[in-house]
């Protein structure tokens, strides 16, 4: 597990399984994977295919998501080896909700996970995530819902 702020966090399946005490959040996004539902922390899933291009819909339902938790909670952000798709949805957390620009996101998570590689194409994905969020258009579950969406 990463510490990218410290609100935020990346890790792998295994820290999504037994994620410290002190997280209050986590977003599972290993499409290949499941991982048990924890007690007491706010949950959500949303399967992204490891290395390929995420569809614009799952990247805003994991940024509204994020967004809708409280700002006491510890977020933590998985995939299978917490260096791609979780690293490229708090790359897109950062910059639809927090404001930063893509190169100093990307630098951020690079510094803060060695070996970061965002999916293909995530500045463009983020660029159509960003016009669905100013639209309030998207079929997604409400944020905040804490669904388990499988597909």
């Amino acid at each position: 597990m990463h510490f990218v702020n410290e609100q935020l966090m990346v890790g792998n399946i295994d820290d999504a399984q037994k994620q410290p005490p002190f997280v209050g959040s986590l977003l599972f996004v290993s499409g290949e994977h499941a991982t048990p539902r924890p007690k007491g922390v706010a949950y959500n899933y949303i399967p992204l295919k490891e290395f390929g291009q995420a569809d614009p819909e799952d990247v805003k339902a994991a940024v509204d998501w994020l967004a809708q938790q409280p700002q006491t909670n510890k977020l933590l952000v998985c995939g299978r080896a917490g260096m791609g798709r979780s690293v490229s949805m708090v790359i897109a957390y950062l910059l639809c909700v927090k404001g930063m620009t893509y190169a100093d996101a990307e630098k951020l998570l690079k510094a803060r996970r060695p070996g970061a590689t965002p999916i293909p194409h995530l500045k463009e994905t983020i660029d159509q995530v960003r016009l669905l969020r100013q639209s309030g258009s998207g079929s997604g579950p409400a944020p905040g819902s804490n669904v388990l969406r499988r597909f």
